[in-house]
């Protein structure tokens, strides 16, 4: 029985066209908006029962409850620190629901509150916050007066910011939904899957010529729709002559892949992706169902479960389970209930039902799946590159400066497999060529390229979302482009660029490519920043591909500037300054101040937040005074020396440059630096944690400390918070070379009162005096 009690609207199962945000008006705001809480809520009614809400379906994402409550999260959040909502709905919500997972590895531990030990709230109380937020987001766009152009610097813009997000979300949620276990879903009403075919299978698939060129991609800062951050900024790439594929990699093609042992030879893979399969044991692609038993990723409770099961096949259907699920949804698809029909040895699982392969749609897979058939297919095949995606796009794409009619997304008849005009993939050959003769350049399923994801030269990081890409350039994650038929409002943009780790699944595939040969090669970005992770150090990467192949890498440096501080040298620099010579008196003096200033404006000495501990310094000082310390830095590697600190009471680094087995020769004590917590410090009474921006979980506290803004990306992001963190009776402190009261108050003065402005002087790690700016507030009453 479909969960319709999830629904605080209408229920509906198509997507929407994007906003023109020069010209929109309120009542299309309105419509825009609900459209997107509908369809999220719609996808939802497919769960069997309240039951399914609280499983994993993927062993490193969070159930199913968390998806649901998490996009009303999100919009609360960005219209606080826009300052279009000023009352919170549900501050425990907004925190439990507020923060998803991202695994660094496919072999990572399971989240704490992926399995039974979390407690999450009834399904009930998740409606209902839904259906407070709806109507709260309701009143504010009829309240608030709309200024047109809906820019980035525009209130509005974070309006737009929550529907696009929740579109995502939509997106998301269908792949977690398509892993769930077949019994736990039923076919909502009036869902529509896409044929299985035109009627002439597709046995062939040629390579179509592009002429070299030069070619521009990144959207324009002044185009009038909503765009991600990574989406803006300017790339130009000279593109030899290559060819593509017609058509996306079928599931018919990659068939032959399967059949030939493609996912039992190494050869055909990259180390990492090696490594991958070795871990999950693949047999096939992941909707894929045969009778093998393989293993799923579901999590937690359901890790055992498998797709892949007899019963799909069998002609007497002996699980009960299944048999119902399929009898209730007019079983086999395009055949009987005893598989009449049926004849290959895959089905194919769809997001609520397992059907007769349709062997004419698109293969899904991931980056390393994907990769390994071009190593198959021949040592010159591979997949596009950006620049390439780019220039197959073709001619059908206008000008940019002459608005959204350059953009497909906005087209009353858009040709294409995209926002939900089907539930599922399609052939495809069901939409016609484009001018230069490739189908499929827009929807259907995304198509991972060769390159890294990384932002492009001339972007900015918007404030309101400050984390929400540049942590991921950092080589780890690959680039989908074109969108997918669950992409709605912009996902499915022209511009838009999507990211996951290479082993994510997504509604993704990839056509094949190569370079003709004397043609030169081809532009593929790599991102060359050492990225430390927090525990694990630097991640080895990459960044070489087989000369075969045709394409030349354009190493490029991470454009989150904040994975630049990841180095010895900059651990050494901050080392001096927090525990050196001159350290111990930068350190102690700047706690002495926070101390001093907490007892002049009588504040409570019981808990602080340091918002840029560094490597705990200043951290530990301050607990000499206050009960409860919590210590929040980006960086690893400082955080990293912070926690030896409290482990140990001491930690020694190799200067950088003395080698180890240096150190292990000379064993002299001016080639390491040591340094040491004071003996006095209680350290069980230290928190430190990693965040990239400043999430609900930061408790209010008698003293915040913010002393990181020059050395962060975006200011502005950290201070907007600022008067959520602190209590009534506490103060706010901002220290800063750079920033003062001018930058700050324009957005502090709506909350706080500014005490007081002066002058600190301290010496950094050479001994050298610096001169810094320090600004002091309280909570207006």
């Amino acid at each position: 029985m479909a969960m319709t009690n999830v629904l605080t609207g209408k229920y509906r199962t198509t997507g929407t066209t994007p906003l023109d945000l020069s010209s929109c008006s309120k009542g299309d705001i309105l419509k825009y908006f609900e459209a997107s809480y509908d369809l999220n809520e719609s996808l939802f009614v497919g769960l069997k029962d309240e039951d399914a809400f609280y499983k994993c379906p993927d062993r490193l994402r969070l159930p199913l409850i968390f998806y649901y409550a998490h996009t009303a999260t999100v919009y609360v959040n960005k219209l606080m620190l826009a300052g279009l909502m000023t009352e919170r709905v549900n501050l425990d919500f907004e925190t439990m629901f507020e923060l998803g997972v991202d695994e660094m590895s496919w072999d990572d531990t399971e989240n704490y509150r992926m399995g039974g030990r979390f407690q999450w709230p009834p399904l009930a109380e998740a409606v209902e916050f839904r259906r407070l937020v709806r109507n709260r987001i309701r009143q504010l766009i009829e309240d608030t007066p709309l200024q047109l152009p809906i820019t980035q610097d525009n209130p509005w813009w974070a309006v737009m910011m929550g529907v696009e997000h929740e579109k995502i979300h939509i997106e998301t949620s269908s792949v977690l939904i398509r892993q769930m276990p077949i019994t736990m879903v039923t076919t909502p009403p009036k869902w529509k899957y896409a044929p299985a075919s035109t009627g002439t299978a597709i046995q062939e698939n040629p390579l179509v010529q592009v002429e070299g060129g030069e070619v521009t991609f990144g959207k324009p800062e002044d185009f009038p729709s909503y765009g991600w951050c990574m989406e803006y900024g300017q790339q130009t790439f000279k593109v030899p002559t290559f060819e593509a594929s017609k058509f996306k990699v079928t599931n018919r093609e990659f068939l032959q892949f399967v059949k030939a042992g493609g996912y039992e030879n190494s050869s055909y893979w990259t180390k990492e992706g090696w490594n991958w399969q070795c871990f999950r044991q693949m047999r096939h692609p992941i909707f894929w169902v045969c009778t093998k038993g393989c293993k799923s990723s579901c999590g937690a409770v359901l890790s055992s479960y498998s797709h892949c099961l007899p019963e799909h096949f069998s002609t007497t259907y002996t699980d009960p389970e299944i048999r119902q699920h399929l009898e209730n949804n007019n079983g086999p698809q395009n055949g009987d209930l005893n598989g009449n029909g049926c004849e290959h040895d895959f089905r194919l699982r769809v997001i609520f039902d397992v059907m007769e392969m349709p062997w004419d749609w698109p293969v899904v897979v991931n980056y390393h799946e994907a990769r390994a058939f071009c190593a198959w297919k021949g040592p010159e095949f591979r997949m596009l590159t950006e620049a390439e995606f780019n220039m197959i796009q073709g001619g059908a794409l206008g000008d940019p400066s002459k608005g959204v009619t350059s953009d497909p997304v906005f087209h009353k008849d858009p040709q294409a497999n995209f926002r939900l005009t089907f539930g599922s993939s399609s052939p495809v050959d069901l939409y016609r060529p484009n001018d230069l003769g490739f189908h499929d350049v827009f929807g259907n399923v995304w198509e991972w390229v060769e390159d890294h994801f990384n932002c492009l030269p001339g972007y900015r990081q918007h404030h309101l979302y400050d984390d929400y890409a540049f942590p991921f350039c950092d080589g780890r994650h690959g680039l989908m482009l074109g969108g997918s038929w669950a992409s709605n409002g912009t996902y499915n943009s022209r511009f838009s660029r999507s990211f996951f780790r290479r082993h994510f699944y997504q509604h993704a595939g990839f056509r094949v490519a190569r370079t003709l040969p004397g043609a030169g090669k081809s532009p593929v970005v790599m991102v060359n920043t050492d990225v430390y992770i927090l525990g694990a150090g630097v991640e080895e990467k990459d960044l070489t591909v087989p000369e075969t192949v045709g394409l030349e890498v354009v190493p490029m440096a991470s454009t989150n500037r904040q994975f630049h501080q990841e180095t010895e040298e900059a651990l050494a620099a901050m080392l001096a300054l927090q525990y050196g010579d001159g350290g111990q008196n930068y350190s102690k003096a700047l706690a002495d101040f926070c101390v001093e200033k907490a007892n002049h404006y009588g504040c409570p000495l019981q808990k602080i937040v340091q918002l840029g501990c560094g490597t705990g310094g200043v951290t530990y000082q301050l607990a000499k005074t206050y009960k409860e310390v919590i210590g929040l830095d980006y960086c690893g590697q400082f955080l990293e020396a912070a926690i030896a600190l409290q482990k140990t009471g001491e930690f020694h680094l190799s200067k950088p440059g003395v080698t180890d087995s240096e150190t292990e020769k000379k064993s002299m004590t001016d080639d390491i630096i040591t340094v040491s917590i004071p003996a006095d410090v209680q350290r069980d009474k230290l928190t430190f944690k990693q965040m990239t921006w400043v999430p609900n979980e930061i408790p209010k506290s008698d003293l915040v400390l913010l002393d990181f803004l020059d050395r962060v990306n975006n200011p502005k992001a950290w201070w907007l918070r600022l008067w959520e963190i602190v209590t009534e009776n506490g103060i706010v402190m901002v220290i800063s070379q750079k920033i003062g009261k001018e930058e700050l108050s324009s957005d502090l003065n709506n909350k706080l009162d500014l005490l007081e402005e002066l002058e600190l002087q301290f010496k950094d790690g050479q001994g050298q005096t610096k001169v810094t700016m320090a600004t002091i507030w309280k909570l207006r009453m």
